[in-house]
């Protein structure tokens, strides 16, 4: 398809549209390498400013991670958390290349008062200047330090839940996989938000989304480039590093994926749910109409957003009922 005409995008959910200008400035489009360090310093919020007057505590942990170099998490429960619950183990996004543990975790915080949970995000360190397979073997590494030490965190490591974001979902299922393949930590279920999954970039979603909208097809080149180097697009990249590359995902926990239909991400998530389907396993995938990468996180107030974050909540519910 590289040497054909771009094919047409799928229309922008009015809503989103709307206010898609607004996050010009402030999300990647058109990202290349030199930029990457202009997205590093963007503001965040701060996990003190995620809790707010809520009754949450964050602990961080300095922990060894991939060849034993040392690493932080950060362990975010109630306060009153007494007996054993739910863990979540959190892998933030930012294309492999930037953001930190806190990014998207307000979900943490809402999680651990609605269900009681106790959630672990993991500092892995990111491309270019660790590539692979340094930030997946160290989201592999603090997964097997939150199993291991489930019974001091108040965890039922029969609960244990991994959730992530953008790359954050890619570096979830590559850890899944890695889990499965080692026989190490036994997952209940994965929950994989518009995951960043293949860096072959040759579906056609990945080449409707070229300057538009929310990291778009170069800003996907520009991470998964700085994740693999000239490997990327080759044989010469691993299931772990991008999951879509999988032949075989059977052996899976109950996995939830959602995408918009306008973005970049949107066929590899929909072919990896399928993928897992074929191969007899559980899986649940929403597709949200116009919707853009990142959608229900950036404009949590518009009604598809909220659509979205109820349907996530709404699984992980279920899944804890079971």
């Amino acid at each position: 398809m590289s040497n054909t005409k771009r094919p047409t995008p799928p229309p922008f959910e009015p809503e989103l549209a709307a206010i898609l200008p607004a996050f010009a400035a402030l999300a990647p489009v058109n990202m290349t390498a030199d930029q990457i360090e202009k997205y590093r310093a963007m503001p965040a919020p701060s996990i003190s400013d995620l809790i707010g007057d809520q009754p949450v505590q964050c602990v961080d942990f300095t922990i060894p991670g991939y060849q034993g170099v040392d690493m932080v998490v950060s362990v975010i429960s109630r306060k009153d958390h007494s007996k054993p619950g739910p863990g979540i183990y959190h892998i933030h996004g930012g294309g492999m290349v930037m953001a930190d543990r806190f990014a998207g975790a307000y979900d943490l915080v809402a999680w651990a008062m609605k269900f009681d949970a106790v959630c672990v995000t993991v500092e892995y360190r990111r491309a270019p200047e660790n590539p692979d397979p340094i930030p997946v073997e160290d989201c592999y590494a603090g997964l097997e330090w939150m199993a291991a030490h489930a019974k001091e965190l108040l965890v039922n490591p029969e609960r244990l839940i991994i959730f992530g974001g953008s790359c954050g979902g890619g570096l979830s299922a590559g850890t899944t996989l890695l889990a499965r393949d080692r026989k190490g930590p036994k997952l209940f279920g994965q929950l994989l938000q518009c995951p960043m999954i293949d860096d072959r970039n040759e579906t056609v979603s990945s080449y409707q989304l070229q300057g538009i909208g929310i990291w778009d097809r170069v800003s996907n080149l520009t991470g998964w480039t700085a994740l693999l180097g000239d490997r990327r697009g080759t044989n010469d990249v691993s299931i772990y590093a991008a999951p879509a590359r999988a032949t075989d995902l059977s052996g899976l926990p109950p996995t939830f994926i959602d995408v918009g239909s306008a973005e970049v991400f949107r066929d590899e998530g929909v072919a990896y749910a399928s993928a897992i389907w074929a191969a007899g396993g559980d899986a649940e995938l929403h597709v949200w109409g116009g919707a853009f990468h990142g959608f229900s996180h950036m404009a949590p107030d518009a009604a598809i957003s909220r659509a979205a974050n109820a349907a996530r909540e709404a699984w992980l519910e279920r899944l804890l009922s079971r």
